[in-house]
């Protein structure tokens, strides 16, 4: 498990936004990342604790997503959310990414209840991922094409990005910006 946690802290090596696609997150290694799909699959197999077995269904369901199979990311998000303890911070970023998945799946409506489900969790219980939660939400609303509220998000993203003093979730968040400008020209 350790191992695998590793190697998740490393995936950001293998990933980049594309531009082409309203920022969405892609994988440069697919072969890293089938590797890692490989042994989540494997620990979660070995394991019956439910809390493992939220992070675990909640990791490949991430990783399917990257993996560019969003049906499948779906249903292990899904598993894993029912399995979340309730107001926790890894049920608000399991919604976060079961939004995702659905984004990627071009359900972006069910995607925008999930981001707007997870900032109204983040309100009420667990401030910490408000900012993704909103980040994400922008994004969302951007590939639909409703920039100004598309612009209200990231600007929520901002100025919490701002408060954490987290300079490279500042910088992708005005990176969001900037893009969404382009767009919008």
């Amino acid at each position: 498990m350790d191992y695998i946690r590793e190697q998740i802290q490393t995936l950001g090596q293998y990933t980049y936004f594309d531009e082409q696609e309203f920022l969405r997150e892609k994988v440069h290694d697919r072969e890293f990342l089938q590797q890692l799909m490989t042994q989540v699959r494997r620990e979660l197999m070995k394991t019956d604790e439910d809390d493992k077995r939220c992070f675990l269904y909640g990791t490949l369901g991430n990783l399917y997503r990257l993996n560019e199979e969003p049906e499948q990311a779906i249903e292990y998000l899904k598993k894993g959310l029912e399995l979340a303890d309730p107001n926790s911070t890894r049920e608000v970023v399991i919604m976060i990414r079961l939004g995702e998945a659905y984004k990627y799946n071009q359900q972006h409506q069910k995607a925008l209840d999930q981001f707007d489900l997870a900032v109204l969790k983040c309100l009420e219980y667990e401030p910490a991922y408000l900012d993704f939660a909103y980040q994400h939400k922008g994004k969302c609303l951007m590939e639909m094409r409703l920039y100004s509220e598309a612009m209200e998000a990231f600007q929520g993203a901002h100025a919490v990005r701002k408060g954490k003093k987290d300079g490279e979730l500042l910088q992708s968040t005005e990176h969001a910006i900037e893009f969404l400008k382009k767009l919008n020209e």
